[in-house]
């Protein structure tokens, strides 16, 4: 009984580092998901136009019920290469009383491939290896066997937490598969997309206790289309579905980018839907090389109430390596 108590209370105090939980609340995940590429799908490694890409990613949310907030850092960086385009992701991500940690290392390629003579149609597919590093201070913790009457009641931490099988970090290894679409004809009305991922593909042991619980893969689907108005407006709508098991998330959104004339800039303004969680806002400014992106969460979910409406903050910075252009256009395709 202690282990299942202690279980319940592990995942109301920290998460899970993918969109699992049965609930309506929160885990780790992006809002901004589609602006860190290699952490959607491995087949959008090298998918822009340039020498290189950097993309650093900062999320933080739950500071109005937590103490110890939940946070999620990403850094990644690209390279074209002959024929195939390979990258890295590093992660971490943190929560809870016990400093739940997940350090993630991720190496990625890619290869692009198109379906007809005009290359207008392509496909890009691309395979992930990796592993997760996942530690709990348990020292932070309190156990049910750790309460003690004295004194008029309380826990002691000096008390054994009576869970001689409990450990302090696991190591996972971890194998991702992604495919996508799109259709990159420039000066098009529309260019579609659409792209799938496997992650999880071994199904990997992830268990603090001395058990067998293995990893559910998780099904990624992500869509869209970019709507070209004219070389100074363009529309971007795009879905997110995942699924894990028995648990599913669901984003909707729309993006609009703007080019601000006689600069090398262009502004984005957004908004999306997750599933009974929150109303995501988005403002940025892609400036020259540099696309800079902020987005604030509006909870709706079941914990409104204790939050106020008060989810998570977020902020992405992308540095594509290219040729300066006095005036830009958007490049096609562009996805995410």
């Amino acid at each position: 009984m202690r282990k299942y108590i202690y279980i319940l209370v592990f995942l109301l105090t920290s998460h899970i580092s993918y969109p699992t939980s049965v609930s309506f609340s929160q885990d780790f995940h992006l809002s901004q998901y589609d602006e860190a590429p290699l952490n959607l799908n491995p087949a959008l490694t090298g998918f822009y136009n340039g020498t290189f890409r950097i993309h650093s990613h900062y999320r933080t949310q739950w500071n109005s019920i937590a103490g110890n907030p939940y946070t999620t850092a990403l850094l990644s960086g690209e390279q074209h290469l002959k024929k195939i385009s390979v990258g890295g992701q590093i992660a971490n991500q943190r929560a809870g009383a016990g400093n739940y940690n997940v350090f993630g290392l991720q190496l990625s390629a890619s290869y692009d491939k198109p379906l007809d003579y005009k290359k207008n149609h392509r496909i890009s597919a691309g395979v992930q290896a990796g592993f997760a590093y996942k530690s709990v201070n348990i020292n932070k913790l309190i156990f049910e066997s750790q309460y003690s009457s004295a004194n008029g009641g309380g826990f002691d931490n000096s008390l054994s937490n009576g869970e001689p099988n409990l450990g302090k970090n696991i190591f996972i290894p971890d194998l991702n598969f992604g495919l996508i679409y799109y259709y990159s004809k420039n000066k098009s009305r529309l260019n579609p997309f659409i792209g799938i991922t496997a992650f999880h593909l071994t199904n990997p042991k992830e268990s603090f206790f001395s058990e067998s619980n293995k990893l559910p893969i998780r099904l990624l689907a992500h869509g869209g289309c970019k709507i070209n108005i004219s070389e100074k407006l363009q529309f971007v709508p795009k879905l997110l579905y995942m699924q894990q098991a028995n648990a599913k998330e669901i984003t909707a959104g729309m993006d609009a980018n703007y080019y601000l004339q006689n600069t090398t800039a262009f502004l984005i303004l957004g908004t999306a839907y997750r599933n009974k969680d929150a109303i995501i806002c988005f403002v940025g400014l892609k400036y020259g090389r540099t696309t800079y992106k902020i987005s604030y969460d509006i909870n709706n979910s079941t914990l409104k109430t204790a939050t106020g409406g008060r989810g998570g903050f977020e902020l992405s910075i992308t540095l594509i390596g290219t040729r300066y252009k006095p005036t830009p256009i958007p490049n096609c395709p562009r996805p995410i």
